[in-house]
């Protein structure tokens, strides 16, 4: 997986987890471990009603809005990763 995200390095990505936090940002840099994002919205699904696909959605819309300044990944709780700009409405 890092040598697939690195191809994505200064963009801004959705990495989805196995759990119900998903991240987007800025791809920053990516190690053996973590995937680090810059500029970075943290949402956890299970405090909304809101699902991670409509927040997704709703963040390719209206922009990121980041809440923190860098934040790292662990890269074994990743399942997917996508552009931002590839966010398509449903």
């Amino acid at each position: 997986m890092k040598e697939d995200l690195e191809k994505y390095l200064g963009r801004q990505i959705v990495l989805d987890t196995r759990s119900s936090w998903v991240y987007l940002g800025t791809l920053e840099n990516v190690t053996d471990e973590s995937a680090i994002l810059k500029n970075a919205d943290v949402h956890d699904s299970s405090d909304t009603s809101t699902s991670k696909d409509l927040y997704v959605f709703e963040s390719r819309q209206t922009g990121v809005k980041p809440n923190r300044s860098r934040v790292y990944v662990n890269l074994n709780q990743v399942i997917s990763f996508s552009l931002i700009e590839e966010i398509k409405k449903f």
